[in-house]
């Protein structure tokens, strides 16, 4: 047990011990066996690290963009230089494959680098004026405290993407990061941000045991200082804190999940379908809020697409993360294993046909195919996370859109067709915030727009996340003191 590593929580740029030296265990996905020992905070190290972020929050404001960009480049290349370290606590905390791994962390460093761009976006604009005289423009400031919940399945991207923004506008953040990946979803970034030299109280991070989230947001909604909550993670906990937003006039933003379908046209390459459809359905495992969940064939195209797509599915690597090798790993705990299973379950007793899969041995659930899957099962309509999708057969293309757009989210969506012009004339008939034409639903880049509509939240990431964290403020003067004129 000496391998064991405790984590400390960290607020004010130091690292603490949670009140009575408590302490929770996080255990390996995949092992089994107890990977590290995480400090468990409550109210009390919430406030603290409020107070901390409210303390830095005027000096980190004021700093000069190019000052805070240098410490998100010097972040990046720390962060570059720690890649096989990261990799192999990922693949333990987590159950991500090398794969998916290695894809978080080249997102990592875009972000990283990105945001050093992002430090000269929140501009203002002048107006003209009807007054003469006047002086009108505008200016963006930032909000104060923010308070970013991040989830355990991208567990190290997004727990960047939702700090990255809100820092690069000038705020401060408070991370709360997910039970089951408290290293990764959180504490990571206070590590690689402590020796980057970020200065004390800009970030902050309360981890917590399973049960404990309550406490801390509880402290969240308390303070007056936080004036903004970011969450990446589920709809059920959105509808929660938007709730709670809304009553104490908190600013929410909200990247949540997605039913992401993917419409496949009768002229497209049926190999090309099924590489993309692969990737798309069973990447991480099914555990990434943009895999694809439905995908929508032209009826001419099935019997074709199904039997190459389930071929591949069964020859795809399962088993140990950490061996190169494996594409599907572990789901993150035995909960998530029964949630997938009775989801099934269900489908089947509904009518549905397995195509292949819907076993497990462990936590590593088998990818799964299903057919004849009735609207009125769970699995047909909700998020699953896991390594299953649906393949529902359609006569037209207006057929194709009306399936697409039956589902209350709205996070991504893709089109494969062999005339790029014919996919990019449907896009904007989907309803989702992303719609990829002839590539993937899981499809990223640091740069872009991203973001849902609907039940999938509200809110962007990139350079446009820079309207949702700071203030517009209209400033406006006159010549002279003296040259006003008042109705009385």
């Amino acid at each position: 047990m000496t391998d064991i590593k405790t984590y400390s929580y960290y607020a004010g740029g130091e690292w603490k011990g949670a009140s009575g030296d408590k302490t929770f265990d996080v255990i390996e996905p995949y092992s089994g066996k107890l990977m590290s020992r995480v400090a468990d905070c409550g109210g009390d190290e919430t406030r603290a690290a409020i107070e901390a972020a409210h303390k830095a929050f005027p000096d980190w404001a004021a700093m000069a963009p190019t000052a805070r960009a240098a410490l998100f480049l010097k972040a990046a290349a720390l962060y570059r230089s720690r890649m096989d370290e990261i990799a192999d606590i990922l693949s333990r905390e987590t159950g991500s494959t090398i794969s998916f791994a290695r894809f978080q962390q080249t997102l990592v460093v875009e972000n990283l680098e990105a945001a050093a761009a992002w430090v000269h976006h929140p501009r203002g604009e002048t107006f003209p004026s009807d007054v003469p005289g006047r002086f009108s423009f505008s200016i963006r400031r930032p909000l104060g405290v923010v308070a970013c919940f991040t989830p355990w399945n991208g567990a190290n991207i997004l727990s960047w993407r939702a700090a990255l923004g809100p820092l690069a506008a000038g705020n401060t953040v408070v991370i709360k990061p997910s039970e089951f990946a408290p290293v990764s979803a959180g504490l990571m970034v206070a590590l690689i941000a402590e020796e980057a030299g970020f200065p004390a109280g800009v970030i902050n991070v309360v981890p917590h045991a399973p049960g404990g989230a309550g406490a801390i947001s509880d402290a969240v909604f308390a303070s007056d200082h936080v004036r903004c909550i970011n969450l990446i993670g589920g709809v059920k906990t959105a509808r929660i804190l938007a709730e709670r937003a809304g009553k104490t006039l908190k600013r929410s933003v909200l990247e949540l999940g997605g039913y992401n379908p993917m419409i496949v046209l009768d002229d497209v390459d049926v190999d090309y379908a099924v590489r993309t459809a692969i990737f798309g359905a069973f990447f991480h495992q099914g555990q990434i809020c943009m895999n694809t969940r439905k995908i929508i064939i032209q009826r001419n195209l099935l019997d074709t697409f199904l039997k190459k797509f389930v071929k591949r599915a069964g020859e795809l690597p399962r088993g140990d993360p950490s061996n190169p090798k494996t594409l599907i790993g572990p789901l993150i705990n035995v909960a998530a294993i029964q949630k997938v299973h009775q989801g099934i379950q269900e489908a089947v007793a509904l009518g549905a046909k397995v195509e292949i899969g819907g076993t497990f041995e462990g936590q590593v659930y088998h990818p799964t195919i299903l057919t004849n899957v009735p609207y009125e099962a769970t699995i047909s309509n909700e998020e699953t996370f896991g390594p299953v999708v649906i393949v529902e057969p359609v006569d037209t293309v207006e057929d194709a859109i009306r399936v697409a757009n039956r589902t209350s989210y709205g996070l991504v969506a893709s089109i494969l067709s062999g005339d790029s012009y014919r996919g990019l004339e449907l896009a904007p008939r989907i309803q989702a915030g992303v719609v990829n034409v002839n590539t993937a639903t899981v499809n990223d880049e640091a740069r872009v727009p991203l973001g849902g509509v609907r039940d999938s939240g509200w809110g962007r990431t990139g350079p446009d996340c820079m309207n949702d964290f700071t203030d517009t403020i209209w400033i406006n003067a006159r010549h002279s003191a003296n040259e006003a004129q008042y109705p009385f």
